[in-house]
Protein backbone atom coordinates (compact mmCIF):
# COMPACT_ATOMS: atom_id res chain seq x y z
CA UNK A 1 0.00 0.00 0.00
CA UNK A 2 0.95 3.36 -0.79
CA UNK A 3 2.15 5.89 2.08
CA UNK A 4 1.98 9.66 2.07
CA UNK A 5 4.12 12.53 4.00
CA UNK A 6 4.15 15.80 4.60
CA UNK A 7 7.53 17.30 4.35
CA UNK A 8 9.51 20.93 4.12
CA UNK A 9 11.81 21.43 1.63
CA UNK A 10 14.20 24.28 3.27
CA UNK A 11 14.64 27.44 0.94
CA UNK A 12 18.64 27.54 -0.41
CA UNK A 13 18.18 31.55 0.94
CA UNK A 14 19.21 31.23 4.41
CA UNK A 15 15.93 32.44 6.92
CA UNK A 16 13.91 32.35 3.66
CA UNK A 17 10.53 30.53 3.65
CA UNK A 18 10.84 26.79 2.56
CA UNK A 19 8.27 25.16 0.84
CA UNK A 20 5.82 22.27 2.45
CA UNK A 21 4.99 19.49 -0.06
CA UNK A 22 3.39 15.51 -0.05
CA UNK A 23 6.06 12.43 -0.75
CA UNK A 24 4.04 9.32 -2.37
CA UNK A 25 5.80 6.37 -2.23
CA UNK A 26 4.41 3.30 -3.78
CA UNK A 27 6.77 -0.09 -4.47
CA UNK A 28 9.87 1.96 -3.91
CA UNK A 29 8.63 5.08 -6.68
CA UNK A 30 8.70 8.32 -4.87
CA UNK A 31 6.55 11.17 -6.21
CA UNK A 32 6.25 14.69 -5.02
CA UNK A 33 3.04 16.90 -4.91
CA UNK A 34 3.03 20.69 -4.31
CA UNK A 35 1.14 22.46 -1.38
CA UNK A 36 1.17 25.59 -2.39
CA UNK A 37 2.18 26.79 1.26
CA UNK A 38 5.33 28.18 2.28
CA UNK A 39 6.59 28.08 6.29
CA UNK A 40 9.64 29.21 8.25
CA UNK A 41 11.95 26.51 9.62
CA UNK A 42 11.00 27.73 13.08
CA UNK A 43 6.90 26.69 11.54
CA UNK A 44 7.74 23.21 10.96
CA UNK A 45 8.52 19.97 13.19
CA UNK A 46 9.97 17.22 11.04
CA UNK A 47 9.85 15.06 13.93
CA UNK A 48 6.04 15.05 13.83
CA UNK A 49 5.58 16.51 10.42
CA UNK A 50 3.07 19.10 11.99
CA UNK A 51 3.04 23.06 11.68
CA UNK A 52 3.93 24.78 14.95
CA UNK A 53 2.70 28.10 16.20
CA UNK A 54 6.02 29.99 17.20
CA UNK A 55 5.37 32.41 20.52
CA UNK A 56 6.76 35.70 18.64
CA UNK A 57 3.98 34.93 15.71
CA UNK A 58 1.66 37.59 15.40
CA UNK A 59 -2.22 37.74 15.01
CA UNK A 60 -1.89 37.68 11.28
CA UNK A 61 0.70 35.05 10.98
CA UNK A 62 -0.98 32.66 13.54
CA UNK A 63 -3.84 32.88 11.45
CA UNK A 64 -2.52 32.19 8.30
CA UNK A 65 -0.54 29.10 10.05
CA UNK A 66 -4.10 27.65 11.36
CA UNK A 67 -5.71 28.32 7.91
CA UNK A 68 -2.76 26.45 6.42
CA UNK A 69 -2.78 23.42 8.99
CA UNK A 70 -5.99 22.87 8.41
CA UNK A 71 -5.62 22.94 4.66
CA UNK A 72 -2.79 20.16 5.20
CA UNK A 73 -5.03 18.15 6.92
CA UNK A 74 -7.54 17.65 4.22
CA UNK A 75 -4.74 17.11 1.52
CA UNK A 76 -3.78 14.31 3.96
CA UNK A 77 -6.83 13.15 4.17
CA UNK A 78 -7.77 12.89 0.35
CA UNK A 79 -4.42 11.39 -0.41
CA UNK A 80 -5.21 8.74 2.12
CA UNK A 81 -9.02 7.97 0.70
CA UNK A 82 -7.38 8.32 -3.04
CA UNK A 83 -5.07 5.33 -2.25
CA UNK A 84 -7.75 3.46 0.33
CA UNK A 85 -9.93 3.92 -3.23
CA UNK A 86 -7.55 2.97 -5.40
CA UNK A 87 -6.82 -0.09 -3.24
CA UNK A 88 -10.10 -1.11 -3.22
CA UNK A 89 -9.99 -1.80 -6.95
CA UNK A 90 -7.65 -4.29 -6.67
CA UNK A 91 -5.80 -3.46 -9.68
CA UNK A 92 -2.29 -2.24 -10.02
CA UNK A 93 -1.68 1.31 -9.10
CA UNK A 94 1.61 3.70 -9.44
CA UNK A 95 2.61 6.44 -7.27
CA UNK A 96 1.98 8.82 -10.66
CA UNK A 97 -1.60 7.77 -10.35
CA UNK A 98 -2.22 8.92 -7.16
CA UNK A 99 -0.72 11.88 -7.86
CA UNK A 100 -2.65 12.53 -11.21
CA UNK A 101 -5.60 11.66 -9.51
CA UNK A 102 -5.14 14.71 -6.64
CA UNK A 103 -3.82 16.66 -9.53
CA UNK A 104 -7.18 16.31 -10.90
CA UNK A 105 -9.47 17.36 -8.19
CA UNK A 106 -10.07 14.01 -7.02
CA UNK A 107 -12.95 15.20 -5.27
CA UNK A 108 -14.83 15.35 -8.31
CA UNK A 109 -14.32 11.88 -8.84
CA UNK A 110 -15.57 10.76 -5.18
CA UNK A 111 -19.09 10.20 -4.98
CA UNK A 112 -19.56 12.18 -1.06
CA UNK A 113 -17.14 14.79 -1.67
CA UNK A 114 -18.89 15.39 -5.43
CA UNK A 115 -22.25 14.65 -3.33
CA UNK A 116 -21.42 17.45 -0.96
CA UNK A 117 -20.17 20.24 -3.44
CA UNK A 118 -23.41 20.21 -5.52
CA UNK A 119 -25.01 20.98 -2.27
CA UNK A 120 -23.04 23.83 -1.30
CA UNK A 121 -23.80 25.32 -5.28
CA UNK A 122 -27.39 24.34 -4.59
CA UNK A 123 -27.45 26.33 -1.50
CA UNK A 124 -25.94 29.13 -2.91
CA UNK A 125 -28.37 28.90 -5.77
CA UNK A 126 -31.05 30.15 -3.65
CA UNK A 127 -32.00 25.66 -3.94
CA UNK A 128 -32.18 25.02 -0.24
CA UNK A 129 -34.91 22.19 -0.06
CA UNK A 130 -33.04 20.29 -3.01
CA UNK A 131 -29.81 20.31 -0.93
CA UNK A 132 -31.35 19.43 2.05
CA UNK A 133 -32.76 16.56 0.42
CA UNK A 134 -29.67 15.44 -1.37
CA UNK A 135 -27.34 16.42 2.41
CA UNK A 136 -30.07 14.10 3.84
CA UNK A 137 -29.43 10.98 1.88
CA UNK A 138 -25.44 11.71 1.46
CA UNK A 139 -25.56 11.35 5.76
CA UNK A 140 -27.51 8.37 5.33
CA UNK A 141 -25.11 7.04 2.75
CA UNK A 142 -22.15 7.96 4.68
CA UNK A 143 -23.13 6.47 8.03
CA UNK A 144 -23.76 2.61 5.51
CA UNK A 145 -19.98 3.40 4.33
CA UNK A 146 -18.87 3.90 8.05
CA UNK A 147 -14.89 3.32 8.28
CA UNK A 148 -15.01 2.79 4.52
CA UNK A 149 -15.45 6.60 3.84
CA UNK A 150 -15.72 7.76 0.55
CA UNK A 151 -15.79 6.24 -2.43
CA UNK A 152 -14.90 6.51 -5.90
CA UNK A 153 -18.11 7.42 -8.31
CA UNK A 154 -16.91 4.68 -10.78
CA UNK A 155 -17.13 2.33 -8.03
CA UNK A 156 -20.69 2.83 -7.36
CA UNK A 157 -22.26 -0.12 -8.68
CA UNK A 158 -25.53 -1.82 -8.68
CA UNK A 159 -23.66 -4.45 -6.06
CA UNK A 160 -23.21 -1.38 -3.67
CA UNK A 161 -26.42 -0.31 -3.90
CA UNK A 162 -28.53 -3.26 -3.23
CA UNK A 163 -25.72 -3.72 -0.12
CA UNK A 164 -26.95 -0.28 1.08
CA UNK A 165 -30.98 -1.03 0.77
CA UNK A 166 -30.27 -3.89 2.92
CA UNK A 167 -28.66 -2.22 5.27
CA UNK A 168 -31.38 -0.04 5.62
CA UNK A 169 -33.81 -2.72 6.13
CA UNK A 170 -31.35 -4.22 8.59
CA UNK A 171 -31.48 -0.93 10.81
CA UNK A 172 -35.54 -0.54 10.81
CA UNK A 173 -35.75 2.09 7.71
CA UNK A 174 -39.18 1.37 6.63
CA UNK A 175 -39.10 1.37 2.47
CA UNK A 176 -40.68 4.48 1.79
CA UNK A 177 -37.36 6.05 3.41
CA UNK A 178 -35.08 4.20 1.49
CA UNK A 179 -36.20 5.03 -1.87
CA UNK A 180 -36.20 8.64 -0.80
CA UNK A 181 -32.54 8.23 -0.24
CA UNK A 182 -32.09 6.06 -3.60
CA UNK A 183 -33.77 8.75 -5.30
CA UNK A 184 -31.44 11.51 -4.27
CA UNK A 185 -28.46 9.57 -4.51
CA UNK A 186 -29.49 8.29 -7.89
CA UNK A 187 -29.83 12.55 -8.83
CA UNK A 188 -26.69 13.17 -7.52
CA UNK A 189 -24.85 10.16 -9.66
CA UNK A 190 -26.78 11.57 -12.88
CA UNK A 191 -25.45 14.85 -12.48
CA UNK A 192 -21.86 13.30 -12.04
CA UNK A 193 -22.41 11.29 -14.99
CA UNK A 194 -23.73 14.49 -16.57
CA UNK A 195 -20.77 16.45 -15.98
CA UNK A 196 -18.65 13.09 -17.35
CA UNK A 197 -17.03 12.15 -14.37
CA UNK A 198 -18.21 8.67 -14.77
CA UNK A 199 -19.96 6.28 -17.15
CA UNK A 200 -23.21 5.49 -16.33
CA UNK A 201 -23.45 1.76 -15.15
CA UNK A 202 -27.45 2.18 -13.69
CA UNK A 203 -26.33 1.13 -10.12
CA UNK A 204 -30.13 1.97 -8.82
CA UNK A 205 -31.70 -0.31 -11.37
CA UNK A 206 -31.97 -3.43 -8.87
CA UNK A 207 -33.11 -1.32 -5.70
CA UNK A 208 -36.75 0.09 -4.91
CA UNK A 209 -37.07 3.41 -5.77
CA UNK A 210 -41.04 3.81 -6.11
CA UNK A 211 -43.67 5.38 -3.61
CA UNK A 212 -45.90 3.59 -1.46
CA UNK A 213 -49.03 4.56 0.05
CA UNK A 214 -48.53 6.17 3.27
CA UNK A 215 -50.31 4.47 6.23
CA UNK A 216 -52.90 7.00 7.78
CA UNK A 217 -51.30 8.96 11.10
CA UNK A 218 -54.91 10.39 11.42
CA UNK A 219 -56.65 10.40 14.87
CA UNK A 220 -60.14 10.41 16.10
CA UNK A 221 -61.85 14.06 16.84
CA UNK A 222 -62.18 12.98 20.71
CA UNK A 223 -58.33 12.86 20.95
CA UNK A 224 -57.81 15.98 19.28
CA UNK A 225 -60.23 17.43 21.91
CA UNK A 226 -58.54 15.64 24.26
CA UNK A 227 -54.72 17.31 23.76
CA UNK A 228 -56.67 20.54 23.55
CA UNK A 229 -57.89 20.47 26.89
CA UNK A 230 -54.55 18.47 28.67
CA UNK A 231 -52.81 20.63 30.98
CA UNK A 232 -49.46 20.77 30.06
CA UNK A 233 -45.86 22.58 31.08
CA UNK A 234 -44.86 25.48 29.12
CA UNK A 235 -42.47 23.48 26.91
CA UNK A 236 -45.52 20.58 25.76
CA UNK A 237 -47.51 23.38 25.74
CA UNK A 238 -46.47 25.30 22.96
CA UNK A 239 -45.99 22.28 20.97
CA UNK A 240 -49.47 21.14 21.66
CA UNK A 241 -50.89 24.93 20.07
CA UNK A 242 -48.66 24.76 17.28
CA UNK A 243 -50.93 21.59 16.45
CA UNK A 244 -53.98 22.63 17.40
CA UNK A 245 -52.89 25.87 15.38
CA UNK A 246 -52.36 23.30 12.32
CA UNK A 247 -55.37 21.66 12.99
CA UNK A 248 -57.53 24.83 13.00
CA UNK A 249 -56.03 26.26 9.66
CA UNK A 250 -56.67 23.09 7.80
CA UNK A 251 -54.20 20.41 8.56
CA UNK A 252 -51.34 23.26 7.91
CA UNK A 253 -47.91 22.43 7.29
CA UNK A 254 -45.68 23.08 10.02
CA UNK A 255 -43.18 24.84 7.73
CA UNK A 256 -45.71 26.92 6.21
CA UNK A 257 -46.72 28.10 10.06
CA UNK A 258 -42.97 28.69 10.58
CA UNK A 259 -43.11 31.07 8.06
CA UNK A 260 -46.05 33.15 8.70
CA UNK A 261 -46.15 36.76 8.88
CA UNK A 262 -48.43 39.19 9.94
CA UNK A 263 -49.05 40.74 7.18
CA UNK A 264 -50.47 37.48 5.65
CA UNK A 265 -53.43 38.08 8.27
CA UNK A 266 -55.86 41.14 6.70
CA UNK A 267 -59.33 41.63 7.23
CA UNK A 268 -60.09 38.23 8.67
CA UNK A 269 -58.26 36.42 5.96
CA UNK A 270 -54.87 34.59 6.28
CA UNK A 271 -53.12 34.32 3.08
CA UNK A 272 -50.21 32.11 2.58
CA UNK A 273 -48.38 30.59 -0.50
CA UNK A 274 -47.27 27.10 0.29
CA UNK A 275 -43.42 26.71 -0.14
CA UNK A 276 -44.34 22.96 -1.19
CA UNK A 277 -46.42 23.40 -4.10
CA UNK A 278 -46.04 27.41 -4.37
CA UNK A 279 -49.70 27.83 -4.40
CA UNK A 280 -51.73 30.77 -2.87
CA UNK A 281 -54.54 29.59 -0.25
CA UNK A 282 -56.57 31.54 1.81
CA UNK A 283 -58.69 30.68 5.43
CA UNK A 284 -60.94 32.00 6.83
CA UNK A 285 -59.89 33.83 10.38
CA UNK A 286 -61.34 31.85 13.22
CA UNK A 287 -61.64 32.60 16.95
CA UNK A 288 -59.13 29.72 17.88
CA UNK A 289 -56.72 30.74 15.67
CA UNK A 290 -56.31 34.25 17.32
CA UNK A 291 -56.42 32.76 20.93
CA UNK A 292 -53.08 31.24 19.64
CA UNK A 293 -51.69 34.25 18.23
CA UNK A 294 -52.69 36.48 21.00
CA UNK A 295 -51.33 33.76 23.55
CA UNK A 296 -47.57 34.37 21.78
CA UNK A 297 -47.01 37.74 21.03
CA UNK A 298 -43.89 38.46 18.78
CA UNK A 299 -42.70 42.12 18.87
CA UNK A 300 -39.89 43.38 16.85
CA UNK A 301 -40.35 40.21 14.33
CA UNK A 302 -42.67 39.89 11.38
CA UNK A 303 -43.30 36.24 11.66
CA UNK A 304 -46.88 35.55 13.11
CA UNK A 305 -45.81 32.91 15.83
CA UNK A 306 -42.39 32.62 17.66
CA UNK A 307 -40.76 30.01 15.33
CA UNK A 308 -38.01 31.76 13.90
CA UNK A 309 -37.25 34.70 16.38
CA UNK A 310 -33.55 35.50 15.67
CA UNK A 311 -32.91 37.98 12.37
CA UNK A 312 -29.19 37.15 12.81
CA UNK A 313 -29.36 33.31 12.44
CA UNK A 314 -30.41 31.58 9.38
CA UNK A 315 -34.35 31.26 9.22
CA UNK A 316 -33.73 27.58 7.46
CA UNK A 317 -31.77 26.31 10.55
CA UNK A 318 -34.57 27.85 13.18
CA UNK A 319 -37.21 26.47 11.36
CA UNK A 320 -35.92 22.88 11.19
CA UNK A 321 -34.48 23.12 14.88
CA UNK A 322 -38.31 24.00 16.16
CA UNK A 323 -39.72 21.14 14.05
CA UNK A 324 -37.48 18.74 15.74
CA UNK A 325 -38.39 19.93 19.41
CA UNK A 326 -41.68 20.33 18.31
CA UNK A 327 -42.36 17.16 17.28
CA UNK A 328 -40.62 15.37 20.40
CA UNK A 329 -42.65 17.28 22.81
CA UNK A 330 -45.73 16.76 20.93
CA UNK A 331 -44.46 12.65 21.18
CA UNK A 332 -44.41 13.00 25.24
CA UNK A 333 -47.73 14.03 24.77
CA UNK A 334 -48.47 10.97 22.83
CA UNK A 335 -47.20 9.03 25.38
CA UNK A 336 -49.30 10.76 27.89
CA UNK A 337 -52.88 10.09 26.12
CA UNK A 338 -51.81 6.96 25.29
CA UNK A 339 -52.25 7.78 21.30
CA UNK A 340 -51.56 4.15 19.05
CA UNK A 341 -49.79 6.16 16.95
CA UNK A 342 -46.39 8.75 17.45
CA UNK A 343 -48.27 12.27 17.97
CA UNK A 344 -46.29 15.10 15.14
CA UNK A 345 -47.74 17.96 13.50
CA UNK A 346 -48.32 16.25 10.40
CA UNK A 347 -51.05 14.50 12.76
CA UNK A 348 -53.36 17.37 12.56
CA UNK A 349 -53.16 17.19 8.91
CA UNK A 350 -54.22 13.82 8.81
CA UNK A 351 -56.66 14.72 11.36
CA UNK A 352 -58.32 16.79 9.76
CA UNK A 353 -58.62 15.37 6.36
CA UNK A 354 -59.90 11.79 8.10
CA UNK A 355 -62.25 14.09 10.53
CA UNK A 356 -63.85 15.60 7.69
CA UNK A 357 -64.14 12.75 5.13
CA UNK A 358 -66.12 10.89 8.45
CA UNK A 359 -68.29 14.16 8.22
CA UNK A 360 -69.24 13.80 4.67
CA UNK A 361 -67.42 16.76 3.72
CA UNK A 362 -67.09 16.25 -0.17
CA UNK A 363 -63.50 14.91 -1.13
CA UNK A 364 -63.19 17.28 -3.93
CA UNK A 365 -63.71 20.35 -1.22
CA UNK A 366 -61.25 18.54 1.48
CA UNK A 367 -58.80 17.48 -1.52
CA UNK A 368 -58.20 13.87 0.89
CA UNK A 369 -55.14 15.45 0.98
CA UNK A 370 -53.45 12.56 2.68
CA UNK A 371 -54.95 9.75 0.02
CA UNK A 372 -54.21 10.91 -3.23
CA UNK A 373 -51.62 8.52 -5.04
CA UNK A 374 -49.29 11.27 -6.54
CA UNK A 375 -49.31 14.91 -5.86
CA UNK A 376 -50.10 16.41 -9.20
CA UNK A 377 -53.78 14.59 -8.42
CA UNK A 378 -53.69 16.26 -5.09
CA UNK A 379 -52.55 20.14 -6.45
CA UNK A 380 -55.49 19.90 -9.31
CA UNK A 381 -58.11 19.42 -6.35
CA UNK A 382 -56.38 22.10 -4.54
CA UNK A 383 -56.72 24.40 -7.21
CA UNK A 384 -60.15 23.73 -8.20
CA UNK A 385 -61.47 24.09 -4.88
CA UNK A 386 -63.86 27.01 -3.78
CA UNK A 387 -62.27 28.91 -0.65
CA UNK A 388 -65.64 29.71 0.79
CA UNK A 389 -66.74 25.92 0.33
CA UNK A 390 -63.54 25.09 2.30
CA UNK A 391 -64.11 27.40 5.41
CA UNK A 392 -67.68 26.10 5.92
CA UNK A 393 -66.57 23.25 6.23
CA UNK A 394 -63.84 24.22 8.22
CA UNK A 395 -66.20 26.25 10.63
CA UNK A 396 -67.89 22.95 10.90
CA UNK A 397 -65.32 21.47 11.79
CA UNK A 398 -64.11 23.79 14.61
CA UNK A 399 -68.25 23.72 15.75
CA UNK A 400 -67.64 20.50 16.89
CA UNK A 401 -64.79 20.77 19.21
CA UNK A 402 -67.26 23.15 21.66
Amino acid sequence: MASVKAKLRPSSVNGAEGTLYYQVIHRRIVRQIASGHKLFPAEWDSTSARIVLPADADTERRHRLLYMESRMAEDMARLQNIILHLEQTRQPYTADRVAELYAGNIGSHLFLSFGRQLVEDLTGAGKTRTAENYRTALNSFERFRGAGGDILLDSVSSTLMTEYETWQKGHGICPNSTSYYMRNLRAIYNRAVEQGLTEQQRPFRHVYTGIGKTVKRAISLEYIRRIRDLELPPALDFARDIFMFSFYTRGMSFVDIAYLKKKDLRNGILSYRRKKTSQQLLIKWEKPMQQIVDKYLCPGTPYLLPIIQDASRDDRTQYRSAAHRINNNLKKIGHILGLPIPLTTYVARHGWASIAHSKNIPIATISEAMGHDSETTTRIYLASLDTSMVDKANSLILKLLL
